[in-house]
């Protein structure tokens, strides 16, 4: 019970994921009358915000990625377990982790969001995502390996769908990441592959909405809408993908 953790006259407080919340919660907490006890299956802290530079390969993994000992390194109430959340037992008032339970006082979760599909079964299977550092590696490690296949690819059509990208939602995170993989194109892929026709790789933004970054201001949708027709990427508006499979997107009104 409670995996080595020290005994403590104060209250437990037991923080489930060390996202922006958590952290900012067990740091808010270090001079509190309280045991602080973090628990994240990752022993770092992922910036999200910069996921699409490791996916696009701008940025190295751990640019972004911060140890968790090493942020709360000196704060004397905080511990950290590295496990996966199992269940929780609210009577008993305990977690149940792959390590073990913990008990507690006080439970924070602080879990974060999951990727919404929009209950699309097609493209939750088929599609990747962007939520973490693994995620972003793969997406980076798939590209690559498209363009790879695409070099030896003598059939013109399926080259072009080994060079295709097809980035779903206009949010800020697909506006950023349709924006950096035109500038590579743009600048990068070029030199590293120059046997390729870079002019047909195409980049298309789907966004189910009127305008890309709908929940921001009029004035920061025109400006991205702007700068993504300047980089080339094809965006289209009020359409959505109604299903993803053997390697094609289909289109809500097709």
């Amino acid at each position: 019970m409670d995996t080595n953790l020290p005994v403590s006259a104060h209250p437990r407080v037991v923080i489930v994921v060390g996202g922006f919340g958590g952290l900012r919660l067990a740091q808010a907490l270090a001079k509190a009358p309280v045991q602080v006890v973090m628990i994240d299956r990752n022993n770092y802290h992922n910036f999200q915000p910069l996921l699409y530079q490791v996916a696009t390969g701008a940025l190295e993994a751990d640019s972004i990625a911060y140890p968790l000992r090493k942020i709360f390194a000196g704060q004397k109430n905080f511990y950290y377990r590295m496990a996966d959340v199992k269940g929780v037992l609210p009577a008993a008032r305990t977690v149940q982790t792959s390590v073990g339970d913990i008990s507690y006082d006080y439970l924070v979760l602080s879990t974060g969001s999951l990727t919404n599909f929009f209950g699309n079964e097609s493209i939750e299977k088929n599609a990747m995502q962007i939520k973490s550092i693994p995620n972003a590696l793969n997406l980076r490690s798939f590209i690559f390996q498209n363009f790879e296949q695409a070099l030896l690819e003598t059939d013109a059509e399926k080259r072009q769908a080994l060079l295709n990208i097809v980035v779903v939602g206009g949010g800020p995170t697909g506006v950023e990441i349709s924006g950096s993989l035109a500038e590579m194109r743009r600048s990068v892929l070029p030199k590293d592959y120059p046997e390729l026709d870079l002019r047909q790789m195409q980049i298309f933004l789907v966004e189910a909405g009127p305008a890309v970054l709908g929940p921001m201001s009029k004035q920061a949708q025109v400006n991205a809408g702007r700068y993504l027709d300047e980089l080339g990427v094809l965006v289209r508006l009020n359409t959505s993908i109604k299903r993803f499979e053997s390697g094609r997107a289909y289109y809500s009104d097709t």
